[in-house]
């Protein structure tokens, strides 16, 4: 990559403004010192952004387990409010593990907001899915995948937009870029999927892949002890939230609700020490 970021201002405007439900609120890789007690992949661009263009502003409006029609009533208007230069959008994946979800509904929803983005003329990143491998309970949901991501890939060719395939990222694979829940990222996740949108950007970052040795190999009793501990610490209180119509998200306000300026040093950590951190 070249020495300067590719990234055009507006009038002297650099805003960034990232959408969507936990991928984008940064689940998975815990730091108490940041509001909602996450940091993310968006937190980690914003500081690349405005340490290789200092002015940057950045603004996280996702909340974990939205529904694309919350994100669309609740995060929409005050996004396009912000004149942003550059958005990020992940969203419908909450929408896919939903039983009696309508597809094309759907997607067609995630069109209308894509629309409403793309006429504010920044640049917008979309995401296809990743198949997550959590359990082979959730292998019925793989056409709801793959009918997701080809829409994706579509309609981010229609409208323009800068597209992270993330079901094609091979890194991903390795069970340790996942965090214990088993559908979000580690902070090893979120790091790497930060090099891959600052690189999609043409942002100049030195954000290196995590290099491991080979898995270790379980063994049949370890497997079992870490299905049993995944069943009873995530999958059983997962279906509780739903039998009570309520999710993890329900008391949780944005992280970064208006756009703040990333200092060029110390980035967001900077910020954050400002605020009481909010956790989980």
């Amino acid at each position: 990559m070249g020495a300067d970021p590719l990234l055009p201002d507006r009038d002297g405007r650099r805003v960034f403004v990232a959408l969507g439900d936990s991928f984008t609120e940064g689940v998975g890789d815990h730091d108490e010192r940041f509001p909602n007690g996450v940091r993310g992949w968006a937190d980690r661009v914003a500081e690349k952004l405005a340490k290789a263009q200092p002015g940057w502003r950045y603004a996280n409006l996702a909340i974990r387990s939205k529904r694309l029609r919350h994100i669309i009533s609740e995060q929409l208007e005050p996004a396009v409010a912000m004149r942003p230069t550059l958005v990020t959008l992940y969203a419908g994946g909450n929408d896919i593990l939903d039983l009696g979800t309508d597809m094309d509904a759907l997607m067609a929803d995630y069109e209308y907001m894509v629309s409403k983005l793309a006429g504010t003329g920044a640049i917008l990143v979309l995401f296809t899915g990743f198949d997550v491998k959590v359990s082979a309970l959730l292998e019925p949901l793989k056409k709801r995948n793959t009918t997701y991501n080809q829409r994706v890939r579509e309609i981010a060719a229609e409208y323009g937009a800068v597209l992270v395939d993330y079901w094609c990222l091979d890194a991903f694979h390795d069970r340790r870029m996942w965090d214990a829940d088993r559908l979000h990222m580690s902070k090893a996740g979120h790091k790497y999927l930060a090099g891959q949108v600052l690189d999609q950007l043409g942002v100049p970052h030195k954000i290196l892949p995590k290099e491991w040795d080979p898995p270790a190999r379980l063994s049949l009793r370890e497997w079992e002890k870490r299905q049993r501990r995944w069943v009873h610490d995530w999958v059983l209180p997962l279906f509780g939230r739903k039998l009570r119509g309520i999710t993890l998200g329900d008391a949780l306000s944005p992280r970064w609700p208006e756009p703040v300026r990333v200092p060029p040093k110390r980035g967001l950590k900077k910020l954050a020490e400002k605020r009481p951190a909010i956790g989980p």
